[in-house]
């Protein structure tokens, strides 16, 4: 091809145009990260994040049922998992027998009384002839009636109590529900011949669950300010249940040197919390700032300058939803973070995690508002 001075001329052009198009930069829409956080808000009572203490769920009464006597079962209307109520009849005995030895007590009773009422009578009627004639009765005949009405009467009270014992025979027969609850387990078939003290079912009232949790004794002196106790379950991990303190053991393990504090809950509606399932405790402890006492922080809501001469926290504005590092003045490390003594003042916002991660005036949102 040949070049002419006008096909060089827009040959040249044709270069030009394309290298300044290729040093254009491209143009980039840029879009704004907003950060989440966690916060918590400075208020006459801080919460502290709390630690985990593993545990079991028991309940809040259980019981294993026996007959108190003997015999043939004779009717069984529970079944294993149904619902009673107190004073249900769980299970009753074959009632024959007991029934003819509460006959037979009643028999003996009235003859007790029959020979009693004799007896008072024929005492009575001796102390009269004495009084009003002294040499007609002697004295060896007034002991004797004397004697024999006082044996009646030992007779009637023993007979009266061989009756009361017939009868409550007769009714430890029938095996009854002593609380609301749940019959958990069954050890026994109808129609059996049972023992005395044998278990016959395992009553579980699930209306309330406890827990045992271990408390290190280094801890232990923050039990009086822990509040919003809380549990969860590993079988229901994304259920937490709000619970209280119901004892505390006041000493210590020899072994663990830890104190066993007992926690109690109602577990929510469609969940069945069973004894023996495991599952962890918190609860946080919420100290007054009223006074002296100064503010407490979680440790990873401050951080330092470059030379560790100075420490901040981010402050969280709440209009404009920016972070804004802020000097602090810190105390002592003490088990439930770092105290504040100057900086911080009721009603601040700080940023409880990924301090090391913002910067100033940044865009944030909460992720999880810790609270007062």
């Amino acid at each position: 091809m040949k070049f002419t001075p006008t096909t060089n001329r827009c040959f040249t052009t044709l270069i030009a145009i394309g290298v300044l198009t290729a040093c254009q930069p491209e143009q980039q829409q840029l879009v704004e990260v907003i950060r989440p956080i966690k916060a918590m808000q400075i208020g006459s009572a801080e919460k502290i994040a709390g630690k985990n203490f593993p545990g079991v769920a028991k309940a809040t009464q259980e019981v294993d049922l026996s007959f108190r006597v003997s015999g043939t079962l004779d009717k069984m209307p529970i079944k294993v998992g149904q619902e009673v109520r107190v004073g249900d009849i769980l299970a009753v005995l074959d009632k024959r027998d007991f029934e003819v030895e509460v006959a037979n007590a009643k028999a003996g009773l009235a003859n007790a009384k029959a020979l009693l009422k004799n007896a008072k009578v024929e005492y009575e009627r001796v102390i009269r002839i004495q009084k009003t004639d002294p040499g007609a009765v002697s004295q060896s005949t007034i002991d004797l009636r004397q004697a024999t009405f006082e044996q009646a009467q030992a007779t009637h009270a023993s007979s009266e109590a061989l009756l009361n014992a017939a009868e409550d025979k007769l009714s430890y027969t029938t095996l009854k529900a002593p609380f609301d609850g749940v019959i958990v387990q069954r050890f026994v078939d109808n129609f059996q011949d049972i023992n005395a003290s044998a278990t016959i079912f395992r009553l579980v009232d699930m209306s309330k669950i406890e827990m045992d949790v271990s408390i290190p004794e280094n801890l232990i002196s923050n039990l009086p300010y822990v509040q919003n106790i809380r549990a969860t379950f590993d079988a229901f991990p994304n259920v937490t249940i709000p619970a209280k303190i119901k004892e505390v053991s006041n000493e210590a393990s020899q072994s663990t040197r830890t104190f066993q504090v007992r926690i109690i809950m109602e577990p929510p509606a469609g969940i069945d919390i069973l004894p023996g399932m495991s599952g962890n405790a918190t609860g946080d402890v919420i100290r007054s700032t009223d006074g002296n006492q100064p503010v407490i922080v979680p440790l990873k809501s401050i951080f330092s300058s470059t030379d560790s001469t100075t420490t901040y926290v981010w402050l969280y504005n709440q209009d404009s939803n920016t972070v804004t590092k802020h000097e602090v003045q810190k105390g002592h490390l003490i088990d439930q973070g770092v105290t504040i003594t100057q900086g911080l003042k009721s009603g601040d916002w700080i940023a409880t995690a990924g301090v090391h991660f913002l910067i100033e005036g940044q865009k944030v949102r909460l992720l999880e508002s810790e609270g007062k």
